[in-house]
């Protein structure tokens, strides 16, 4: 091929193949084993589907955390548990069944409550079982625990974190396991 052609080729070929941003979706790679040996973290096999989408209503993902064997996903606008390894079942009653599953990412379920993260996933702090991280477009300061979301600021500074979250560019979360405060 001449030059010429040769380049006409890798442009259109540029204008062809582009980076897509997925700010809803989880992408994974092969297994590493340090017991065996085996590293695939570069194998990225689509046809193994190791992709994971959430619901893009609900805001880009901001922040994944993991919570005894599954996956906490903080959107902008919800709080998804995702199972890892395992699966959900429903029966007809409406009730779940957890069975074993190939999969690497399972049944994503949301929390009840209409709370996110926002875009402030470096608010975010935990202790033992307990979670907890602001949503600045809903002026709360929430915790996730066993209960599921709770909107703790509604206890007796609901008026002053609903004024001054939304006025706040950037909120750090800590915790003090010492004193059990949190920061």
């Amino acid at each position: 091929l001449s030059i010429r052609r040769q380049r006409q080729m890798c442009i259109r070929d540029r204008n062809r193949y582009a980076a897509e941003r997925k700010p809803y979706g989880l992408t994974w790679s092969g297994i590493f084993n340090s017991r065996t040996g085996i590293n695939r973290l570069n194998q990225f096999i689509t046809s193994d589907g190791i992709t994971k989408e959430l619901e893009p209503n609900y805001g880009s993902l901001q922040l994944l955390h993991t919570r005894d064997t599954n996956l906490i996903a903080a959107c902008e606008d919800k709080i998804f548990r995702i199972l890892a390894d395992k699966d959900l079942l429903f029966n007809a009653d409406g009730g779940g069944n957890v069975s074993a599953s190939n999969r690497v990412l399972g049944q994503t379920t949301p929390f009840v409550g209409e709370y996110g993260i926002s875009k402030n996933p470096e608010s975010f702090a935990k202790d033992s079982y307990r979670s907890y991280f602001s949503d600045t477009s809903r002026g709360v300061i929430v915790r996730l625990s066993m209960d599921g979301l709770t909107p703790i600021s509604k206890a007796g500074m609901q008026d002053w974190f609903r004024d001054n979250l939304k006025n706040t560019n950037r909120i750090l979360g800590s915790y003090d396991d010492r004193t059990c405060l949190l920061y």
